[in-house]
């Protein structure tokens, strides 16, 4: 597969505080890549190196571009959504699609059209008469109807209820995606991405802690439920994590499960959300 995206050994300092340390990471095309960490983890802070908003320390190729010193050609072929839609108050949907179309070489007005014909937005109506979650269905059909090589989403249902973020991932796979381009979504809840995702990178403390294709992390992580009688006995499988309720621990486990194990518990494959947890409650060794 082509990579569309490379980092390499980026580095980010605010004031004396390293908020990305030694960041890699490559993004192919046909990827859709969920940049997972908790608030405050520096997933933004990444986006926007890549997107030449803010300097670093480090080597950035976009589609052959320099961030730093091709950022106008970069851009022709990559869309951004942010996690805080704005938009001018007085501007309607359809003088957006217009003004989308004076400003912008890829931009399909058709598209942005079908993607609103789902909502329930006027297109004669000012922004400021719609409700924040119109806002954000405007702002994504707008940057959803460029024809882009790569699209970054940085938490980009905030604001929506959950019919709305559902039919957008959907709308997202079947108006957007193809195997030519890639897609980088960051957020905090794992849960509402994972079924799009085909990569996942953990970041913690500015320091990426596991990247990885979701399928290889589904093969190499397990989940094995016990009794609670049991649990004193599993204690030497050394589970990255554990949670028990009513009467049951459920253990993440990132080496084999026996069959003497098996034929005493459930196994199951975890969830992203299983491991992510798992991930980071494991303790930053120096």
């Amino acid at each position: 597969m082509t990579t569309l995206i490379s980092l390499k050994h980026i580095n980010k300092f605010y004031s004396k505080q390293q908020v990305l340390n030694d960041i890699n990471l490559d993004v192919k095309a046909g990827q859709i890549l969920g940049l997972v960490g908790p608030n405050g983890a520096g997933k933004t802070t990444c986006l926007h190196a890549l997107l030449g908003l803010t300097k670093y320390d480090g080597d950035i190729n976009v589609l052959g571009n320099d961030p730093r010193k091709n950022r106008s050609k970069m851009l022709e072929n990559v869309a951004y959504i942010s996690d805080v839609a704005v938009l001018p108050k007085w501007l309607s949907a359809e003088k957006a699609i217009a003004y989308m179309q004076t400003i912008h070489p890829q931009f399909d007005p058709e598209k942005a059209a079908t993607f609103l014909g789902k909502t329930n937005i006027p297109l004669d109506e000012p922004v400021k008469s719609l409700s924040k979650g119109m806002v954000t269905q405007l702002h994504l059909a707008l940057v959803l109807a460029i024809d882009a090589k790569i699209l970054v989403l940085d938490e980009p249902t905030l604001g929506l209820d959950i019919l709305t973020r559902r039919q957008f991932y959907n709308h997202l796979l079947e108006d957007f995606y193809d195997e030519t381009k890639c897609i980088i979504v960051t957020t905090h809840q794992i849960e509402e991405i994972e079924h799009i995702l085909t990569d996942v990178a953990f970041i913690r403390d500015g320091e990426l802690v596991l990247n990885d294709s979701v399928d290889a992390m589904r093969q190499h992580y397990q989940v094995l439920t016990v009794s609670n009688d049991e649990v004193g006995q599993v204690d030497e499988l050394k589970p990255l994590y554990s949670n028990s309720i009513m009467g049951l621990t459920s253990m993440l486990l990132d080496k084999p499960i026996t069959d003497e194990w098996a034929q005493r518990g459930k196994v199951t494959t975890p969830t992203l959300a299983d491991i992510f947890v798992g991930i980071m409650s494991q303790e930053k060794t120096a």
